[in-house]
């Protein structure tokens, strides 16, 4: 069993930046991807970024340009900074960890993110 842990969220003005981090308490090594998700109010969990175990990394169009997500193999971390945010992205974002190309076998607690002036 792995934990993964999200710290960083908060409330950040339209244009600002965050960095928000998971934390896993095992290897992220031994995953095929680690990735972040969100999900705002009403609407379903969606991918914001992705990486695999091999580096490569995936955004959507939403947030393409604006976020960059990397790892830290040594200390089992993966970040997403967030830049030039917008109200849109207002959302609870979770840490992902999947063992095979579909699918998401551990998430975190979620972390809010919240943007507004």
């Amino acid at each position: 069993q792995v934990q993964l842990v999200e710290s960083g969220g908060g409330l950040v003005q339209p244009g600002g930046s965050l960095r928000l981090s998971c934390a896993a308490s095992g290897s992220i090594l031994s995953f095929y991807a680690m990735a972040w998700y969100r999900q705002a109010p009403g609407k379903e969990r969606e991918l914001v970024a992705l990486i695999s175990s091999g580096g490569t990394t995936y955004y959507p169009n939403s947030v393409k340009g604006r976020f960059t997500i990397s790892r830290d193999n040594a200390k089992n971390t993966v970040d997403v900074q967030m830049n030039s945010l917008k109200p849109e992205d207002t959302a609870v974002y979770y840490c992902g960890a999947s063992r095979r190309r579909v699918g998401v076998d551990y998430w975190g607690q979620g972390t809010q993110v919240t943007v507004s002036s």
